[in-house]
């Protein structure tokens, strides 16, 4: 099939845009009066169903392998594993319109996790409707568009700090959502409500169900002068038998935020900060976060390096055993938040992150990342990339968590294909050494990827 679909790509590298992260965003309605040389991907993209070409159909997936290595897992408290493992997912799409002002699509997933000790849903989970939904356009014209969209799908926002679609870990997550999209200019918002759609292990079995529901509204303006990129929004979040170190039960959670970002020059800039209210059972929710993420890029020398600084202080709990619950909550954030070796996740944590970024030729980067942690209060645990608990409080008075280095080789001769190189070595702080068997982590891993 991999080499029916070599066959297929070659020589269209030039002629077709570059593949989003959410699929269902890509538009192949160009080809309808294109005149590009009618070929087997064309079709795939692009099959009319009528002689107007209006009603449609197109095809599109992803096909991705990782091998990855790890050494003193979680620290020494996971099972030696000698040998590695094996992930591997596949996702295929079609996208059928029909006139202006209807559209269905439809993507499953599939994944295993071959010599993997213990594989969780998220890892191993063989096939499952991972979207189908349908759009009715309410209202076009130019540059205005209302849409109503219904049904299972993938939601990002914003940086894909507190909504994300998932793409470091084997599976990605969707939602059954009913979602409003309205567009008007440089102005953008969505309005939606939705229950979380939790992997399970067996064959069209994930389901979703009141026990975790997501709501919310995202604004986005652009072009804004001196600013560029500005947005606001607020997340609603219920989950029945939450657990933080100082609390569990019935989690009501708000969440407000802006983000501002865009570009001066070889300026890039995305800052961001989040205030979150709400209940755990009867304690009250008081958590926030702010992050500032930068970079410059020096294009007039060899290699046009990128210079980068990240910091963030997330919030974690004041005191255990009061009314309140300071633990800030991630919701559903990127799997590989720090680091695609998924080792700490964004709770209770303060972070500085130098990076540099190389491009060793048109399409080799190299980038190498630097990054310190630290608990932001000694009153509450480590928590993993998933919001489980590592470690609690009350193995250590330290805040050092400890300092990681990553290095990963990328290589992308074309937008069809991808190959990834990547090393991490995590050097254990006291608060590890103090709270288990403290060994330092090395992770190591490869990824090759086809899209089409």
């Amino acid at each position: 099939m991999i080499t029916l679909l070599l066959l297929a790509l070659k020589g269209t590298a030039q002629s077709y845009p570059d593949f989003k992260s959410l699929r269902y965003d890509e538009d192949y309605s160009f080809l309808q009066n294109d005149t590009l040389k009618d070929n087997a991907y064309k079709s795939l993209k692009f099959t009319p169903l009528d002689k107007s070409g209006n009603t449609n159909i197109g095809f599109g997936g992803d096909l991705r392998y990782q091998y990855f290595y790890e050494k003193n897992g979680n620290w020494g408290d996971a099972p030696v594993d000698n040998d590695g493992y094996v992930l591997g997912r596949f996702l295929l799409h079609t996208d059928f319109h029909t006139g202006d002002f209807f559209r269905a699509f439809l993507q499953i997933q599939g994944s295993s996790a071959d010599s993997r000790m213990d594989p969780s849903p998220v890892d191993s989970n063989p096939l499952e409707v991972h979207q189908a939904f349908l759009d009715i356009i309410l209202m076009r014209s130019a540059g205005n568009k209302l849409t109503l969209r219904t049904g299972r799908q993938e939601l990002s926002y914003g940086s894909q700090r507190l909504v994300s679609v998932r793409e470091g870990p084997n599976n990605r997550q969707s939602f059954d959502a009913l979602k409003l999209m309205a567009v008007k200019g440089n102005y953008a918002a969505d309005f939606f409500y939705s229950h979380y759609v939790v992997a399970s292990d067996g064959i069209f079995d994930d389901d979703s169900n009141a026990k975790r529901q997501f709501w919310g509204s995202y604004f986005q303006i652009n072009k804004v002068p001196a600013i560029k990129n500005v947005d606001l929004y607020y997340f609603g979040y219920h989950r029945e038998n939450a657990f933080f170190d100082d609390g569990q039960g019935t989690e009501k959670r708000h969440s407000v935020g802006t983000r501002l970002s865009g570009r001066y020059g070889n300026w890039r800039y995305d800052a961001e900060a989040v205030y979150q209210f709400g209940s755990l059972e009867e304690k009250e929710i008081s958590a926030w976060t702010a992050s500032i993420n930068t970079g410059y890029q020096f294009s007039t020398i060899p290699f046009h390096p990128e210079i980068g600084i990240k910091g963030e202080v997330i919030s974690g709990d004041r005191q255990i055993g009061d009314h309140q619950l300071g633990t800030f909550n991630p919701l559903f954030p990127r799997g590989g938040y720090f680091g695609l070796a998924s080792l700490i996740g964004p709770s209770n944590l303060i972070d500085f992150h130098p990076s540099l970024n190389l491009e060793i030729s048109k399409n080799i980067e190299w980038i190498i990342d630097y990054d310190m942690f630290w608990r932001h209060s000694t009153n509450d645990g480590l928590y993993a990339p998933s919001g489980a608990m590592i470690y609690p409080t009350g193995t250590s008075d330290s805040r050092k968590i400890g300092n990681q280095i990553e290095s990963e080789i990328v290589f992308q001769p074309n937008q069809y294909l991808y190959f990834r190189l990547e090393a991490t070595w995590f050097a254990a702080g006291d608060y590890i050494k103090q709270s288990g068997p403290g060994k330092d982590i090395f992770f190591a891993g490869t990824t090759v990827q086809l899209r089409f």
